[in-house]
């Protein structure tokens, strides 16, 4: 892999992971574009995710340490009430249960059937249809608990199609349950840490062998460093640009792609 593909592929993942354009989705797409869908791209794919999720983790390490600090305490007094941070931290774990059941059912298909740039090009224009629903019948007047957490859940199922985009899932998920525009963005981040965290640790494990006899070396690195950076960037500009804008950009981004699939695939 030269270093100009794979600082390319680390800016698309660090980027894309985060905006809701699908960071699975564009990965496909320009893995179709040069032909590399092969192992060592599943491995890259990977690195690179859980570099994005590292910056994501340090981005908002002011709202984790709390959470963390809270678990461990209630685990040392053997106590299984929760003494703050009650509310978001049964959000997070109740909300994360769908993905992870669904994930390891569709596994296989994720890897396979939905690795398809046509599939693509329809959940582009399915998302942007949701992302518009979320932004019209958005009410905004109802504070997170776990049964909204569940619920936006269930939305964040829909990013195991390639093309739906998770942050676009569940903040579209956190509009419709009647979620603040600020509360769904934070808690979207939130949420998807432990599914990213784990999917890209376990794809890791997956591929271990396979990457031992593979010498990424330096463009590794680049596109780590890439995925890492540019996710910053990207997530510092969603939330900052959602204070102020709607997701009608992002629509409008996401049709216009999914028109140019339709035309050259």
């Amino acid at each position: 892999m030269t270093y100009v593909v794979a600082i390319i592929l680390g800016f698309i993942e660090g980027a894309t992971e985060f905006i809701p354009v699908s960071s699975s989705g564009h990965l496909i797409i320009f893995r179709r574009l040069f032909d590399t869908n092969d192992l060592s791209g599943l491995a890259f794919d990977a690195i690179l995710q859980l570099s994005a999720t590292l910056a994501l983790i340090i981005y908002f390490w002011g709202d984790i340490w709390p959470l963390i600090k809270d678990v461990w305490r209630t685990i040392r007094r053997k106590n299984m009430e929760l003494q703050a941070n009650k509310t978001l931290i049964y959000a997070i774990l109740l909300g994360t249960i769908p993905a992870v059941f669904f994930g390891l059912i569709f596994e296989n298909w994720m890897e396979t059937i939905f690795r398809n740039v046509e599939l693509v090009a329809l959940t582009l224009i399915l998302g942007s249809i949701l992302f518009w629903y979320a932004e019209k019948t958005a009410k905004q007047n109802k504070s997170l608990s776990w049964v909204r957490g569940i619920i936006i859940g269930l939305f964040q199922c829909l990013a195991l199609v390639p093309g739906m985009s998770r942050s676009g899932s569940t903040i579209s998920g956190g509009l419709i349950a009647g979620l603040s525009k600020d509360e769904a963005v934070r808690f979207s981040f939130l949420l998807s840490i432990p599914v990213l965290l784990g999917a890209g640790l376990k794809k890791l494990f997956e591929v271990r062998h396979g990457l031992l006899s593979m010498d990424f070396g330096l463009p590794l690195l680049l596109g780590c460093i890439t995925a890492f950076i540019t996710g910053l960037f990207a997530i510092n500009f969603l939330i900052n640009y959602l204070k102020t804008h709607n997701l009608n950009l992002f629509i409008w981004y996401r049709v216009v792609l999914a028109i140019i699939l339709f035309l050259v695939f």
